[in-house]
């Protein structure tokens, strides 16, 4: 099977990680393509491939004969998607020879992929692309990586490619910051390991994005605005004030490379409470 064959099949199986849950995984969903990826590790003889409580799957390949001292080498990505436009049916749309101009997705909301707003669409012209049909997210991050990962592992069995021992990972909630938390780097058992999620092709990364999520909380007291002279503290007010109060030039729009920002994500208020919601 080809790997735009598996993402076809992957992204129609809904996962997305759930940033309020206090489970792990955060949302049970994520067991549905766990279970999947194992009956399908199964199928090409590797019966010893597992998943664990928390929905982490670890899968091996023996070496071939003669390369067992080679350095182990390891390949993991995600099963989460994000939750944001996952509440719909998934359905991916795949246009073949795109023409390099805005491309209307079809949905029922009508999404156009701009060219104005995403200017490497130019670049494509002539290849096939693979989208949602813009009612939902297509969930290309991560199970891209799942996809090349199982058909890399499909290969080398089905080919009889000489190779040292491959290990592959699979982790849940890696969009709400989990991903790491119980992974068994002992069980998992490679020398070395690459995380196969997004970038330009034929790019491979050797630093990783850190961030923490920050959450701030204001309290406001609300009163009559007719008599609120001296006593009313708007939250909602509050909150935006402490927003401004942070360096303007340090968000993801202003910044690059090792600088670091003040990214709000979400807001939500009234006059007694409001949040914020900030990667930092």
């Amino acid at each position: 099977m080809r790997a735009y064959e598996r993402l076809l099949k992957y992204v129609t199986v809904r996962t997305p990680s759930d940033e309020t849950s206090t489970t792990v995984p955060s949302s049970a969903c994520q067991f549905d393509l766990a279970q999947d990826l194992i009956r399908e590790f199964i199928n090409l003889g590797l019966p010893k491939a597992r998943t664990d409580e928390k929905c982490y799957v670890y899968a091996q390949i023996p070496a071939t004969p003669g390369y067992e001292n080679c350095p182990k080498i390891g390949f993991i990505a995600h099963l989460d998607t994000v939750s944001d436009f996952c509440d719909k049916k998934i359905v991916p749309v795949v246009t073949e020879n795109y023409d390099g101009r805005d491309l209307p997705l079809g949905g029922s909301d009508g999404r156009v992929l701009s060219v104005s707003m995403f200017p490497h669409l130019k670049d494509l012209k002539g290849r096939t692309l693979i989208t949602s049909n813009g009612d939902t997210i297509l969930g290309a991050d991560d199970k891209a990586g799942v996809a090349e990962i199982m058909t890399m592992a499909e290969q080398i069995i089905k080919e009889n490619i000489p190779h040292g021992k491959i290990c592959i990972g699979f982790t849940p909630d890696e969009e709400v910051g989990g991903g790491a938390d119980h992974f068994d780097v002992k069980g998992f058992g490679a020398d070395f390991a690459y995380t196969v999620d997004g970038g330009a092709e034929s790019e491979i990364e050797y630093e990783n994005f850190n961030a923490v999520r920050a959450d701030v909380d204001f309290k406001g007291f609300n009163i009559h605005p007719g008599s609120a002279k001296n006593t009313m503290i708007n939250a909602a007010l509050v909150a935006m004030e402490f927003n401004n109060m942070l360096p303007a030039g340090e968000t993801p729009r202003d910044t690059d490379g090792y600088e670091g920002f003040y990214h709000l994500t979400r807001m939500s208020g009234n006059v007694e409470k409001a949040n914020l919601n900030y990667i930092l």
